[in-house]
């Protein structure tokens, strides 16, 4: 009997651990540059809360040299706000390789952004050049992807105040595009002098998602001031882009045309 108690004990002690099992962990790449600072420490607690939630670990470093070993462990590596010309050549070959293995990616906001030419393998994982910017204000973002998981937590039109980019696609990559914005509830020509912003029409993408070599790569060009990552649906939205890179799953089915 007294074994049996023992044995009951030590199954509860073990049951929390067993429960709570790490679904996968990511790696975080979040250095501070002029313009993007304050977010790190609330996306980092906000992420540490929803990996509690959904029950999976991440790495968050500020250092390149996480890219220096072997990050294979990882399901995903996430750029937030940190675009990949951070990179030694090195690291950059590393990361590919990655890539190439069948690794997937998450780039958050100014990761999207990086020098034309400097990494064109880089660029073509983003799948857009981003230019010049409009100043950050309200507008209104629509869901072109009500089936997609970034999608899932959000309005089919939802105010939301950022810097809307505009892109370009001088590699003629082709993306499914999850979030637009409404051109016509925002200026998208109010620029800071000496700069010019040209609206880019009905077809304007601000998240999306491609197949890049063997993985799956997620991008959204929103999140950037500090308190967006404190913002339930903000955060929906990204999970939900990082659950799809992840695990591929998740998307509704396409109806079946008739």
């Amino acid at each position: 009997m007294k074994r049996t108690m023992l044995a009951l004990a030590a199954s509860m002690a073990l049951a929390p651990n067993s429960w709570a099992d790490s679904q996968f962990k990511l790696l975080v790449l979040a250095m501070p540059s002029k313009y993007h600072y304050e977010y790190i420490p609330i996306a980092r607690d906000s992420l540490e809360r929803l990996a509690k939630l959904h029950a999976f670990e991440f790495d968050w470093t500020n250092k390149t040299q996480s890219f220096d070993g072997d990050l294979s462990r990882y399901a995903a590596v996430v750029f937030m706000n940190t675009p990949g010309e951070e990179l030694n050549p090195a690291q950059r070959q590393n990361f590919e390789a990655y890539m190439r293995a069948g690794g997937n990616a998450i780039v958050v906001h100014r990761a999207a952004i990086t020098p034309p030419d400097n990494w064109p393998w880089y660029e073509k994982l983003v799948g857009r050049r981003v230019g010049v910017h409009p100043m950050l204000q309200t507008g209104v973002v629509t869901v072109a992807d009500k089936g997609f998981p970034a999608t899932y937590g959000l309005p089919e039109r939802w105010i939301w105040s950022d810097e809307f980019y505009t892109t370009t696609n001088p590699y003629n990559i082709r993306i499914n595009t999850v979030l637009g914005v409404d051109e016509s509830s925002y200026d998208p020509r109010k620029i800071w002098p000496g700069q010019v912003s040209e609206p880019m029409g009905k077809d304007h993408p601000i998240a999306w998602h491609h197949q890049v070599e063997k993985g799956r790569v997620f991008v959204t060009t929103l999140g950037h001031n500090g308190e967006m990552y404190r913002d339930p649906q903000y955060l929906a939205h990204l999970m939900g882009g990082i659950y799809w890179a992840v695990t591929g799953k998740g998307a509704a089915p396409t109806p079946a045309l008739r």
